[in-house]
């Protein structure tokens, strides 16, 4: 198995060398890294070209999205490993999966488990962010916790699926996750093969207030559903309450288009 590994990073120069490191550490070569800087402001890319393993793709900030599907099309191999810049992983971890998937010929995709890391210690990770032996669609409406940095997935089944939604400035692996796991399954491999690092102040989760904005719009994907069109009203009064508390017009503009369209199945 050739693997591409795809490094979307955005004025991450203090942490990408970290991320670098931890895939040319693998017992599992990857046959190609590909870093794409997403119109960093920062020395990113000459971190990046400090290895004579890694081909970089520069573009004008666009989005972790774009970044990560812009780096598959740029992969030569017919598997795709993300990594997020600000994660690393165990040297085993490529080998745990490539075992995996020779053992499952039909198996496109799968994830393992992680350590999550502050200030330097391995903090314990709360009971809802803990990963189940079988992970369900049903089961990941609140929150799909697959780490895209513990992904080992096909390229042209990823192809197939559309990639990531561009469109969605957060939630983008939430989305992705959801349309694979509603015809399919993401195979888990329960070794904890990737460090992520919290705490950050550019992490993503942390930049936007209302997160569940993001989560329904990726859900009215799924609405034909009953129970996403019960966690979409669920959400949109969470947001309503909160976008009235903030003063949020925009998002109560948002939350009141919500319901109109889910009112339309029950016409």
């Amino acid at each position: 198995m050739k693997i591409s590994v795809i490094i979307p990073a955005y004025n991450r120069v203090s942490t990408l060398a970290r991320a670098i490191d931890s895939v040319l550490a693998q017992s599992y070569k990857a046959s190609e890294i590909i870093v794409i800087d997403d119109g960093s402001s920062d020395a990113t890319s000459e971190v990046a070209k400090v290895y004579e393993e890694v081909s970089l793709l520069r573009q004008n900030n666009m989005g972790v999205s774009t970044a990560r599907n812009n780096g598959v099309m740029m992969a030569s191999n017919e598997w795709i490993a993300f990594l997020d810049s600000d994660d690393t992983w165990h040297p085993k971890k490529l080998a745990f999966q490539v075992a995996h998937h020779k053992k499952n010929l039909d198996s496109m995709v799968s994830y393992t488990d992680e350590v999550w890391i502050r200030n330097g210690k391995e903090w314990p990770i709360p009971k809802k962010f803990q990963k189940p032996e079988k992970v369900l669609f049903e089961d990941s409406l609140d929150n799909c916790n697959i780490a895209p940095s513990s992904v080992l997935i096909n390229k042209e089944y990823f192809e197939r699926l559309g990639g990531f939604d561009e469109r969605l400035e957060v939630c983008e692996d939430f989305d992705l996750w959801l349309r694979i796991l509603k015809e399919d399954e993401i195979d888990f491999i329960p070794q904890k093969l990737v460090n992520k690092y919290g705490g950050a102040d550019d992490q993503l989760s942390l930049k936007y207030k209302f997160l569940d904005r993001w989560h329904v719009i990726s859900l009215f994907k799924h609405a034909e559903n009953p129970l996403v069109r019960e966690k979409i009203l669920v959400m949109c009064a969470g947001l309503q309450k909160a976008a009235l508390k903030y003063k949020d017009e925009k998002l109560l503009d948002e939350c009141a288009v919500w319901k109109l369209r889910l009112s339309e199945y029950y016409e």
